[in-house]
């Protein structure tokens, strides 16, 4: 069995790879959610997810001073990732709708790893990125658990993932489960959203 087959395998055990109709933070809907919360609360397969991403990426990225996550998602990865690397770990958060560095200073011309546990449209990744970039980093790499894109992100780096799983989004006007009027879900709530 592939390692992938065995990620797919361990996600739908531990209830991470959910079915429904979920409103995912790009504002798209999916039949299909992955809540890498579920696997990640497990410190030694965090740990060891970490080390996949990072062997994933490390021939490729040169030398690598700090691990940067977007919060919420990226956050346990991303820390799992920057251990397995001995660098350390900054992330971004959300303020007043923008991602910003808050609690953190990065030095210009740092070599930058971002970490996300799901990439969908990569539009939290780029944020991240960009945040970055302002600050004077570089990135070199980009890495995630889980690539459910449809088409391959447009990042600036190379970008690798443990488990590439297309799933289906629609955008809101065309949502096959809103005509359906099926419920639609916010994953980490159980609050129904129209």
């Amino acid at each position: 069995m592939s390692f992938e087959d065995e990620l797919l395998n361990l996600l739908r055990e531990k209830s991470a790879y959910l079915e429904g109709h979920f409103l995912l933070s790009s504002g798209l809907h999916s039949p299909n959610y992955m809540q890498c919360a579920r696997i990640l609360q497990f410190p030694q397969i965090a740990s060891s997810l970490g080390q996949e991403i990072r062997k994933k990426l490390s021939s490729e990225t040169g030398p690598v001073d700090v691990v940067l996550s977007p919060a919420l998602g990226g956050l346990i990865i991303g820390h799992e990732v920057a251990r397995s690397w001995d660098v350390p770990f900054l992330f971004c958060e959300r303020e007043n709708g923008q991602m910003r560095m808050r609690r953190f200073d990065m030095k210009p011309g740092q070599n930058v790893v971002v970490i996300e546990d799901v990439v969908t449209t990569g539009g939290s990744t780029k944020e991240t990125i960009a945040v970055a970039e302002s600050l004077g980093g570089k990135i070199v790499g980009i890495g995630s658990i889980v690539d459910r894109a449809s088409k391959p992100p447009d990042f600036p780096a190379v970008f690798r993932s443990l488990l590439k799983l297309p799933l289906d989004n629609y955008q809101p006007e065309s949502c096959p489960l809103c005509a359906k009027n099926i419920p639609l879900v916010k994953p980490g709530s159980r609050q129904s959203s129209k």
